[in-house]
């Protein structure tokens, strides 16, 4: 956890009891009275999510969700609202705000929208750092996970990371050393034959798409599409 959550509300009781519950959870919180001052926050600091009262003395709460958006376009916002504010709480979420919670609120429940939101974003980025080689053969680089027809292959580190260098550089042919100096750099002293070793388990593993591993005798290794 430890994530960044920066708050703007103009009531400091609120503001207090966020910081605890908030500290509680595991959440690193940045507190702030008014709009101008979170702004000035964001401008130097990327947050993981932002938390904005609607109503505030020196600048509208929509007025702050939009220029968030636009210092750090993917950080989640929830927007505390009022409840007669029906209409400015579809306003945010049409403008960028992922969820919203009215005051008066349990806290119980504004952290587990807090997680709910995190989690959401967390799947989504996961989901664009994807590497689609064909239809069922899919790698997951921040999981380090390889699916082959829709199921789950057990490599070991060195092979994942293995995998990914000669996808990084597709279609080029990679000697011994560079992929030695990209996994262990001039550190650790390591004949370049375990290389052969850990690609030839890797192929085995790759079944039928081991065909896009090539091996240019004498030289090195090659991924094709």
């Amino acid at each position: 956890m430890n994530e960044k959550i920066a708050v703007v509300d103009d009531e400091i009781d609120i503001l207090e009891l966020l910081k605890i519950n908030l500290k509680k959870s595991g959440y690193n919180p940045y507190l702030f009275q008014k709009g101008e001052d979170i702004l000035k926050f964001v401008e130097k600091e990327r947050v993981d999510l932002a938390i904005i009262d609607l109503m505030l003395p020196d600048i509208d709460g929509l007025e702050i969700l939009k220029k968030i958006k636009e210092k750090q376009k993917k950080v989640p916002v929830i927007i505390l609202t009022a409840k007669g504010e029906e209409f400015d709480r579809v306003i945010g979420l049409e403008i960028g705000a992922d969820d919203y919670i009215v005051k008066p609120f349990s806290i119980r429940e504004l952290i587990a929208r807090i997680k709910a939101v995190l989690r959401r974003v967390e799947y989504i980025e996961d989901e664009k750092e994807v590497i689609k080689i064909e239809e069922k053969f899919i790698i997951y680089p921040k999981k380090f996970e390889v699916w082959m027809d829709n199921e789950k292959i057990n490599l070991t580190s060195t092979e994942f990371k293995i995998l990914l260098i000669l996808i990084k550089k597709k279609g080029e042919v990679i000697s011994r050393d560079e992929i030695l100096d990209e996994l262990w750099g001039i550190d650790k002293v390591v004949l370049d034959r375990t290389i052969d070793v850990h690609i030839k388990n890797l192929r085995d593993k790759l079944k039928n798409y081991k065909y896009h591993i090539k091996n240019i005798r004498g030289v090195g290794y090659k991924f094709e599409i």
